[in-house]
């Protein structure tokens, strides 16, 4: 059981939250190669010597040239000649059981939970699309630019008024996810996100 701080315009308080007491570094590890094993795009695409643009002519003669054998100009051994095994178009995505996934998700909140590092907030006060509106409240809120911090809402206004800093990578509560938690330092959520957060980690096994 983690106590959590919940910033509020009347002050600070806490709220248990039950997460994973241990953390399973390479289970992490699993979620996010799965995650970006997904984002990669698979276009890389080389030729091989049946299609690069040159004729298929046997380029002299097999014997009496004092040459060394050759076929056509597109052999791999020739510059701008066909590529052996090069890369073609594919699809890197593979399955990973969604227990997996959502233990793992589990884990990297309660990772950040554990440091200390996990805010939850439930107004973001005075925050009306405006970037000099959010640092203000950041700046009462503790975060000072120094970290690089995870901002989790649904507020369209917050979203729009943090995402042009630096140092604040925005998302809404259904995009949530492993690979952004571990890659930046502090997490901050809303209340409201952070339902959508229990509600996927529900019936967790």
């Amino acid at each position: 059981m983690y106590q959590i701080p919940v910033l509020s315009p009347s002050g600070r308080r806490e709220l248990a939250a039950d997460l994973p007491a241990e953390i399973n570094p390479h289970l992490l590890w699993e979620v996010v190669r799965w995650q970006l094993a997904k984002r990669r795009r698979g276009t890389a695409s080389t030729k091989t010597r049946g299609e690069v643009a040159y004729s298929g002519r046997k380029i002299w003669p097999q014997k009496h040239t004092g040459r060394a054998r050759h076929g056509d100009i597109g052999a791999p051994i020739f510059v701008g000649g066909g590529v052996v095994f090069g890369p073609k178009p594919r699809d890197y995505s593979y399955t990973l059981p969604k227990k997996v996934r959502k233990k793992g998700l589990a884990m990297a909140v309660a990772d950040r939970a554990r440091e200390g590092k996990l805010l939850l907030v439930e107004a973001f006060a005075g925050v009306n699309g405006k970037t000099k509106e959010f640092l203000a409240w950041a700046k009462e809120a503790g975060l000072d630019g120094s970290e690089s911090v995870l901002l989790v809402t649904g507020n369209e206004l917050v979203r729009r008024a943090a995402r042009n800093l630096p140092w604040v990578v925005t998302l809404a509560p259904e995009g949530l996810n492993v690979y952004d938690i571990v890659r930046t330092e502090r997490l901050v959520m809303d209340l409201d996100a952070w339902e959508v957060f229990q509600n996927r980690i529900g019936g967790e096994a």
